[in-house]
């Protein structure tokens, strides 16, 4: 979620004292479906949703500094419109570093669940399919690469919600279940970390030792 500079430095500095290795987020998925060369020992992958400005403001020098990879999950409804997100031209610079990967987080971030109750059937599927479709056609079109991950909206997932994102050429979906990947998750429901401001090295041990399987922690927003 909100982390401070100071914490998420913390977060870095015990990584980097525990022998973990920071990895493409690409890698991991190729590991899980058995596509991949082989990961290096104690993977872990850092995701960061939705877009804010704290990315390139706060978190891109620490990312230049470190040499690390990063995946942003954007929802384009808000980018270089919403006054808390990214521009087009900073999430660009951000992608030519190298370092970043951008990948969808829907177009504008709904809650499924309450548009299925609002909803018909057939409206909701076609709902689902935009939400899919246009952002990831946003983000190719202004960003380049290619987008075929996504993070669910409050994490939010079923079956239909998976067979949809497998109809639009998702191959990797994330949501916040708290616990550690691997080869018996699904692709498009992989667990993830959200963090928060008073996970400390505490908290981060904790959760990293319990198995030396590929973790995947989230935040969104820097402060």
């Amino acid at each position: 979620m909100t982390v401070r500079v100071t914490t998420f430095e913390a977060h870095l500095q015990f990584l980097r004292e525990h022998g973990y290795h920071i990895v493409p987020l690409r890698d991991v998925v190729n590991w899980l479906n058995g596509s991949g060369t082989a990961l290096p020992s104690k993977p872990v992958v850092i995701t960061v949703d939705d877009g804010h400005r704290s990315v390139y403001g706060k978190m891109l020098p620490i990312v230049l500094r470190d040499r690390f990879p990063v995946t942003l999950f954007v929802y384009p409804s808000a980018i270089s419109n919403a006054s808390y997100a990214l521009t087009w031209d900073q999430l660009r610079s951000l992608r030519q570093t190298g370092l970043f990967d951008v990948q969808s987080h829907t177009y504008w971030h709904p809650n499924f669940n309450v548009e299925r109750k609002r909803r018909s059937e057939a409206d909701f599927r076609q709902f689902v399919h935009a939400q899919l479709d246009t952002s990831r056609r946003r983000i190719e079109s202004e960003v380049g690469g290619h987008v075929d991950m996504l993070a669910w909206p409050f994490g939010i997932y079923d079956d239909e919600l998976m067979a949809i994102a497998a109809d639009e050429g998702y191959v990797a979906g994330f949501t916040l279940n708290a616990r550690q990947a691997d080869r018996h998750s699904p692709l498009l429901a992989l667990p993830r970390f959200l963090m928060i401001d008073a996970y400390g090295t505490g908290a981060l041990a904790r959760l990293l030792d319990e198995a030396q399987t590929p973790t995947i922690p989230a935040s969104e927003n820097m402060q």
